[in-house]
């Protein structure tokens, strides 16, 4: 998957200019190559859209919804309650002071929903059932990994600790195991049906074996 030239198609959709699609990619890199990112990394980037791929027809708004997938985690410190937040307000304003091409369509930007990246965004700290169903959606491509298969759900749930690694065992394992519990809380994970089809049991039983772990 050639992440750089899905960015580049997706912002010359919606209008703009190569030398800023250039530069916004080197940010957004840059962003998700950092070394403290063990877990939420351009290869998560990756796992997220090739679900958006999958279900892209299900989307009313796809461009959307994966310019979100692109900036949901851009900024990201384990130490910080806000990065949702933050990341929602960066993506919405690389839309200020940009140079348009002049060959582009001049209705691309006018159409694109900025006010919906933004919730969207923001909708992916608490991964709650949401009113608009293409941000349902974008929860769970979020959510997917979950529901691996063991080998590579632990993988994942030890680069989150890698991630948290500022945090000793003793605070760690009980944040993490409420935060688990969370989701095994609500009465689904998933906010798709087909999602909850596929993968609400796994993800549960993962859970439940990942919070036996940390007792």
């Amino acid at each position: 998957m050639n992440l750089k030239k899905i960015y580049s198609d997706l912002l010359l959709n919606i209008g703009f200019s190569a030398n800023d699609i250039t530069k916004n990619w080197t940010d957004l890199e840059k962003a998700y190559s950092k070394k403290s990112r063990h877990y939420h990394n351009l290869t998560h980037l990756k796992e997220m859209i090739a679900s958006f791929e999958t279900y892209r027809d299900k989307l009313q708004n796809p461009d959307e919804i994966l310019f979100s997938i692109f900036y949901h985690d851009y900024v990201y410190s384990a130490s910080k309650k806000y990065n949702e937040l933050k990341s929602a307000e960066f993506a919405v304003s690389i839309f200020t002071d940009i140079k348009r091409d002049r060959f582009l369509k001049p209705v691309a930007f006018t159409e694109f929903d900025r006010q919906l990246v933004f919730d969207a965004i923001c909708a992916t700290q608490q991964h709650q059932h949401n009113a608009i169903e293409d941000i349902n959606w974008l929860i769970d491509f979020d959510l997917k990994i979950l529901a691996k298969d063991w080998d590579d759900y632990k993988i994942y749930f030890e680069q989150i600790r890698k991630e948290y690694r500022i945090y000793p065992d003793f605070l760690y394992k009980p944040g993490r195991a409420k935060a688990l519990k969370h989701f095994l809380e609500n009465e689904f994970i998933f906010q798709s049906e087909e999602f909850r089809n596929l993968y609400e049991g796994k993800a549960r039983i993962n859970i439940e074996k990942e919070i036996s772990l940390l007792m």
